[in-house]
């Protein structure tokens, strides 16, 4: 059985979506120095998605969820953002997914895992949109000015594809190449692509060097990150943290900033390059800074709120 989430739908009839966005998204259970001093929704997509309906843009989410209390908790996060929540499937036999983050005060260092740290138990794992959810969401995809994945499946490249059909800027961030039919079908459709130089970018260079057209970002922990496309290449150094208490979320928050960036500039899928699109990385850059300095993925929005990033956005706040 299926069950829509309807809390609180918001239908914006006269205007364009600006981001429709599918994949990682999980109930984030955060644990400092041993004790668990938070719970939020997280996951990188999750965290885009969820950080740009705060910031008012015009976002719908597409996922499966479980119809549990961890599953209502996550739709509700959504909805008090302001997202479409109109496309959140969520289903009485499965249970919503849940990632444990570890962080160390001492040394301001954060893990990983999918299991209980009190237990031991393993956590319910993100499971993507199925063909029925990804048709049932078919207008989500076909009027988005941007698509956002971090993670890939049959459904997934579909949904991709729509999207790149009209007109839509597809942005893929993936953790994995994993599937390489997949992965290579995918970058036919993709406009930019985000990767992590130690972990995704040496074997996609290797592999799929022919797929010249995708924008690439290259990110390099804390020196900084590279912007390249056939034309150039540009380096962008890190922006120092003001304060680090937790680097969680850097990566999405440099997403953050450069997809608000392209829709204040009405970027267009046919004219960007890595050097058009560089104002919106370094907006991502300072947001991501900033967001060092608190708890979590997405500390800085929860505790200092909407406003403020958008102020370090718009380079009104320096960090």
């Amino acid at each position: 059985m299926v069950q829509k989430e309807n809390m609180r739908e918001i239908h914006h009839t006269s205007s364009k979506l600006d981001v429709a966005g599918t994949g990682f998204t999980v109930l984030d259970r955060i644990y400092s120095d041993g004790a668990l001093s938070d719970e939020a929704l997280g996951g990188s997509c999750a965290n885009v998605l969820v950080s740009l309906a705060m910031l008012h843009r015009h976002v719908a989410p597409v996922l499966r969820l479980g119809a549990d209390a961890e599953g209502e908790r996550l739709v509700e996060e959504f909805s008090q953002a302001g997202a479409l929540i109109e496309f959140i499937y969520r289903h009485a036999d499965l249970r919503s997914p849940i990632l444990t983050e570890i962080i160390d005060r001492r040394t301001s260092e954060h893990s990983f895992s999918f299991r209980c740290p009190e237990t031991d138990q393993e956590h319910p794992r993100y499971q993507p949109i199925d063909a029925n959810e990804r048709e049932s969401a078919q207008s989500a995809f076909s009027d988005c000015t941007i698509f956002y994945s971090d993670r890939l499946s049959t459904n997934i490249l579909e949904a991709m594809c729509v999207a790149a059909d009209h007109g839509a800027i597809v942005i893929f961030e993936p953790s994995e190449i994993g599937d390489a039919g997949l992965f290579e079908d995918a970058m036919e459709v993709v406009s930019i692509l985000k990767t992590s130089a130690d972990r995704l970018d040496r074997e996609f260079g290797c592999t799929h060097a022919n797929n010249a057209s995708v924008i690439k970002i290259v990110t390099h922990g804390s020196s900084g990150l590279e912007v390249r496309d056939t034309v150039g290449s540009f380096w962008c150094n890190a922006i120092s943290a003001p304060v680090v208490r937790d680097a969680c979320g850097s990566g999405d928050m440099v997403t953050v900033g450069l997809i608000d960036w392209m829709l204040s500039n009405r970027a267009d899928q046919g004219q960007i390059s890595a050097e058009t699109i560089l104002g919106g990385v370094v907006a991502g850059q300072r947001l991501a800074a900033e967001n060092c300095g608190f708890d979590g993925a997405r500390g800085l929005f929860r505790r200092k709120g909407a406003n403020f990033a958008r102020s370090i956005l718009d380079g009104l706040t320096t960090p």
